[in-house]
């Protein structure tokens, strides 16, 4: 039976992004991708809303992403792999409470150099046609809605084809000479003594043992080490070993309504706020319901994070709720944007975000030859590159890791026992 140097349990987005700067930086090992799907990125990375942006006051959030955002810009720019960057920016919109609030905080951000516009909500109203006083309306005080009081503007964000950016990574781990098993699910880890001694049942738990590669529907795969990168399967893996990753999957639901009507094509294609000539990615002050603008498919794209009572629970095949856009998004989304009146989504889809408990930030760490890599609370495509590069960087036993622009970052800093991240306090 041959034996790798490192498997990688996951295609996805994180899982290539590690294995490929694993292999970038160690080309003489042997390192090997699975994935239970046909294809690289099919699972929830798939289903991403696929957007990013760079505006964070928390140190750690604003160096994973930006380095990320920055790698992006060169593959496209100087390496000619076509992302599909859009710079379409974020608009943020506050009632007036939010925004008295963030006002000191977004201060300190534009003295580190962050940049941002601000609108008050007669120019809102103007450009985009925005109810801004919804709270007029007794159906929107009973839903718990709020007025918009002014809207913040994000240029350094936008919208990325995650498929290009998947198969970015795939391509370049495979000519640095990679190798990916698809169609090949990941049923255990398995875990044996260091100096086996032939018992029955090994290991015991006065052996010291660790984890020697995966079981698999086509067979055991041997490797000295494994790299968990499975998304929100990640816990169904490591609960069988003992290894507690506080990720829990939770399910996010998206719904795509078309530019049908003269006014919604207006929307659509705001003018003023970027380069691409159309309103921004949006989102409501409460509660924060968000619009992508969907520019290929002419369409809008509507999604919430709802939290309690929403569970935690691992689905294979998770699936949208009709009521969830007709009783929920709609309800919401039709009081600021009245153009949105009688609309109804022509698809929709759901997938599942990987939910570090602890902090909402990446964790990256290794025990008993383990080493997971997960829990983006949905923000793993901007952090991509730097969660890659940090994996490789603990892989190679190293203390810190350099990201793209030669940034320096603490390995540990997103351990479990050693981990030190700066909480962030503008959250989306």
């Amino acid at each position: 039976m041959a034996e790798y140097d490192a498997v990688v349990v996951g295609a996805g987005l994180l899982g290539l992004s590690t294995a490929y700067h694993i292999k970038k930086t160690n080309p003489q090992e042997k390192i090997l991708v699975v994935d239970k799907m046909g294809a690289a990125g099919q699972g929830n990375t798939a289903k991403s809303a696929a957007m990013f942006r760079s505006f964070f006051y928390s140190h750690t959030n604003l160096a994973l992403v930006d380095t990320t955002i920055e790698f992006f810009k060169h593959v496209q720019k100087d390496l000619g792999a076509d992302l599909k960057l859009k710079w379409v920016g974020y608009l943020w919109l506050f009632n007036d409470e939010d925004y008295r609030w963030a006002e000191p905080v977004l201060t300190v951000m534009a003295e580190r150099g962050l940049e941002y516009r601000v609108y008050n909500a007669h120019e809102l109203s103007e450009k985009l046609k925005l109810r801004t006083n919804v709270t007029k309306d007794e159906d929107s005080k009973l839903m718990g809605l709020a007025d918009v009081e002014a809207g913040i503007l994000i240029p350094k964000a936008g919208s990325i084809d995650i498929d290009s950016l998947v198969n970015f990574y795939e391509s370049e781990f495979r000519r640095l000479g990679g190798e990916v098993r698809y169609n090949t699910k990941v049923e255990s880890i398995v875990v044996e003594p260091r100096e086996p001694l032939g018992t029955p049942g090994e290991p015991y738990f006065w052996q010291e043992a660790g984890a020697s590669g995966i079981k698999t529907n086509r067979g055991v795969i041997k490797a000295k080490r494994t790299i968990v990168a499975a998304g929100a399967w990640t816990a169904s893996l490591l609960d069988s070993v003992g290894v507690d990753a506080h990720i829990k999957p939770v399910k996010r639901q998206l719904f795509s309504v078309r530019a049908e009507t003269n006014e919604l094509k207006k929307l659509l294609w705001a003018k003023g706020f970027n380069s691409e000539g159309c309103v921004p990615f949006t989102i409501l002050p409460k509660p924060r319901v968000y619009l992508k603008p969907a520019l290929e498919e002419n369409s809008f794209w509507f999604s919430y994070g709802d939290e309690f009572p929403r569970a935690f629970r691992l689905e294979d095949e998770p699936q949208p709720e009709e009521n969830y856009y007709q009783y929920g998004i709609y309800q919401v989304a039709v009081k600021y944007f009245p153009q949105f009146a009688g609309s109804r989504p022509f698809t929709s889809w759901a997938g599942l975000y990987a939910m570090n408990t602890l902090d909402g930030q990446p964790v990256i760490f290794e025990e008993h030859d383990l080493l997971v890599v997960g829990g983006t609370s949905g923000s793993g495509n901007m952090k991509a590159d730097a969660i890659g590069r940090i994996a490789a960087s603990l892989y190679a036993g190293e203390k810190y890791a350099v990201l793209y622009g030669d940034k320096k970052f603490r390995v540990s800093d997103l351990s479990i026992n050693q981990r030190k991240v700066e909480p962030e306090k503008l959250i989306i």
